[in-house]
């Protein structure tokens, strides 16, 4: 698997799929509101080195809580390994009954944060639904003043599912709009008369004197919409002049990977930036944003007592905004910010986060630490309502939703996957038993990709889900030709646990990277070695034949700018002839390396 991140608060270190080589030829500063005709040169200015990180408290990839937690869940250790014995991962339980008056989680406040006060946990039962009664502790308020249901009343929402369901556009490797990943459903990619790319524009990182989160990039048909520092800003597909700019107070921390059918998306951010004095303020804002319109469209948080929780993940399912963290988790409506459910004090369990998209699934946690139990719950997405639920072999701490339709989990067993990935077994569970249909050991030392499921519950890369198959790629091995390295892309049905005995090359010196599905086949990015331009190519979904969809160029400066960003730590977007990729972070720059830095790079196809 993949490398950790480096320690928090450390700056990111070299890795990924290269690092920008020699000097860069020089050019004037340029904005991206007017690129340059034929597409923009390379500046040379100093490079940090590529990396996954986050700054200060925020987001941290790995370590421990900088604050002792107050009474409530019990807290995840530091790092990317999972602690405990070795479970049995073939632990399974029969279909959960659906309860929607059930309890809901306690929480703490989450690292660095203005301290919040603990909802004390009482008897209570560990599934079940969502709602919240008169006396629940946890409350959730609007940045503009929204009336509540006080006194005696409910917070409750019991319509039907009408939302229109969403689209996959990821900010993790998903670009434009999938299909539903069956047999025989056609995909939406076709190869163009000529592959190869030219750069349409790139936009400058901004002048930061720490780490700042920039995490989030969306493609609608108008935009291409990617955080920046303290703002969410769409930009012109092919030109990058801007279109809008949605500014807040603070950075960025999460952001959907999911968007509805409409073109919303929803993001958490702080509430102000951080200073020397405050490196955080706390993840604690919950709003939704109109991609087309470039609109922000409400904000909220979820408090605990009269202190808002800081918030680890975000995701959109059904027309559902669902936050999750070490606090709990939380719904809204999408459109107009509504409660739909959270938490209630009563309960020994707590949501840590939730996968969304097609269905929405919540990553239950039960039990104390060392102890703990994960209840993988399919839940509807207006009422919280438990619609099924896998009970994970008690002491596996974390886990990481693939995917929610088919349902895909990922964890590290036992601490055995040894490299920080967060991944050593897959389970594939049926979303209306709630059963285990089958288990894939996926060591480490044989496959890359990773998840961070110990706060970021969606955080999955190098993955991709469709057709009842599960897509990965192998570690980097010798190929055929003297010092160069290759891997491959394999398949796993997710019916028998077993590898189908598709492979699809990257060929000699190239990495390939699955990014989503188009329909049954496999958009993969394949990084360049050193004399030749990345690569994206459709893998079909029967006969794994590669198709050349796109091949930037293989001058040494737009090489080196591509390679800065490597695709398990960056954001990577493919559609119709479109590649974007974008850093999670801005940083100062460094003048111990090389090259320019930038936010965002664009390559397009000319026919």
């Amino acid at each position: 698997m993949s490398q950790p991140p480096p320690p928090p608060n450390q700056p990111p270190q070299p890795g990924g799929y290269g690092q920008p080589q020699g000097q860069l030829p020089q050019q004037p500063a340029q904005s991206p509101q007017t690129p340059p005709a034929g597409g923009p040169d390379f500046a040379k200015s100093p490079q940090p080195a590529p990396g996954y990180g986050y700054p200060q408290a925020p987001q941290p990839p790995q370590g421990t809580p900088q604050t002792p937690p107050p009474a409530g869940p019990p807290q995840p250790q530091p790092g990317y390994g999972y602690p405990g014995g070795q479970p049995n991962p073939y632990a399974q339980s029969p279909a959960a009954q659906p309860n929607p008056y059930g309890a809901q989680q306690s929480g703490y406040g989450y690292p660095g944060q203005p301290p919040t006060v603990p909802v004390q946990p009482q008897a209570g039962t560990p599934g079940g639904g969502r709602k919240v009664n008169a006396q629940v502790v946890m409350i959730v308020s609007t940045v503009v003043v929204i009336a509540l249901i006080i006194g005696t009343g409910i917070w409750y929402s019991n319509r039907s599912d009408g939302g229109k369901q969403d689209t996959a556009s990821s900010s993790g490797g998903t670009g434009g709009k999938e299909g539903d990943g069956k047999s025989g459903s056609g995909g939406t990619e076709k190869a163009p008369s000529d592959p190869a790319a030219k750069v349409l524009y790139q936009v400058p990182m901004p002048e930061v004197s720490d780490l700042v989160t920039t995490t989030g990039s969306w493609l609608t048909d108008k935009a291409y919409v990617k955080s920046g520092v303290a703002e969410v800003v769409g930009y012109d597909r092919d030109k990058g002049t801007k279109l809008w700019t949605i500014e807040l107070p603070g950075p960025v921390c999460e952001a959907s990977n999911h968007t509805t059918s409409d073109g919303k998306a929803a993001i958490v951010y702080e509430p102000a930036m951080p200073t020397k004095d405050k490196p955080t303020h706390g993840c604690s804002q919950v709003a939704a944003i109109d991609l087309d319109a470039g609109k922000k469209l409400w904000t909220q948080t979820v408090k605990s007592g009269d202190q808002p929780i800081g918030l680890d993940n975000v995701t959109v399912s059904g027309g559902t905004v669902a936050v999750g963290g070490t606090s709990g988790g939380a719904a809204f409506d999408i459109a107009d910010g509504k409660v739909l459910w959270a938490p209630k004090a009563a309960d020994t369990c707590y949501d840590s986060g939730y996968g969304g998209g097609a269905k929405l699934v919540a990553v239950r946690k039960c039990g104390q630490y060392g102890q703990r139990q994960l209840h993988i719950q399919t839940i509807d997405p207006k009422s919280g309502k438990v619609i099924s639920e896998y009970k994970m072999s008690q002491g596996i701490e974390y886990a990481a939703i693939v995917s929610t339709d088919p349902l895909v989990v990922a964890a590290d067993v036992g601490q055995s996957a040894g490299d920080g990935s967060g991944i050593s077994d897959f389970f594939s569970i049926d979303n209306g038993t709630g059963k285990l249909r089958a288990h894939i050991s996926a060591p480490g030392d044989t496959y890359a990709a990773r998840c961070d499921g110990i706060s970021r519950v969606e955080d999955c890369r190098g993955l991709a889900v469709g057709d009842d198959r599960l897509y990965v790629p192998t570690e980097d091995h010798d190929g055929s030709e003297e010092f160069r390295k290759t891997n491959e892309i394999v398949a796993f049905d997710l019916g028998t646990g077993k590898q189908t005995g598709q492979r699809a090359d990257a060929g000699d010196g190239y990495h390939i990277y699955p990014l989503r599905m188009d329909g049954a086949d496999v958009i993969a990015y394949k990084s360049p070695p050193y004399d030749k331009g990345g690569q994206i190519v459709s893998i079909d979904g029967g006969s794994f034949k590669q198709t050349k969809l796109l091949e930037n160029p293989a001058s040494r400066d737009v090489r080196d700018a591509e390679t800065s960003m490597s695709p398990d730590r960056a954001e990577f977007l493919y559609s119709q002839g479109h590649l974007y990729m974008s850093s999670i972070y801005a940083r100062k720059a460094s003048s111990s390396s090389l090259g320019k830095d930038y936010l965002a790079l664009a390559f397009g196809v000319g026919g």
